[in-house]
């Protein structure tokens, strides 16, 4: 069984930054593709960001790129998102994902994702 549990939500004013946490745990190898995904009311839920095992690879959604980080420490098991210059309309709970075949290039599509975490909820307020 595989574990992900998210850190590091909150409330900010607008302009400002957080940095989000992702654990995982259990039957998990360093070779997994990490992502982020977030969810607003009403809306779908959409990519933000995903980094390849090695850290090498990244992509990003239009809408983060230049504010957003995605990095990773395989020795901890860890995946984080860096959000700076935060607007309100990144209000979401977002969502850590992995990848066990750490395809590459990685994916945008939640579909590819195996396992996910149980979410935590990030508001940024005007």
């Amino acid at each position: 069984q595989v574990q992900l549990v998210e850190s590091g939500g909150g409330l900010v004013q607008a302009g400002g930054s957080l940095r989000l946490s992702c654990v995982a745990s259990g039957r998990i190898f360093s070779s997994y593709t990490g992502a982020w995904f977030r969810q607003a009311p009403g809306k779908e839920r959409e990519f933000v960001g995903a980094i390849s095992w090695s850290g090498r690879t990244t992509n990003y959604a239009d809408s983060v790129k230049g504010r957003f980080t995605i990095s990773r420490d395989n020795a901890k098991v860890t995946v984080y998102l860096e959000m700076n210059s935060l607007r309100p309309e990144d209000t979401a709970v977002y969502y850590c994902a992995a990848d066990r075949e750490g395809t590459v290039p990685v994916s945008t599509d939640s579909k590819a994702y195996d396992y996910w975490g149980q979410g935590t909820q990030v508001t940024v307020s005007s």
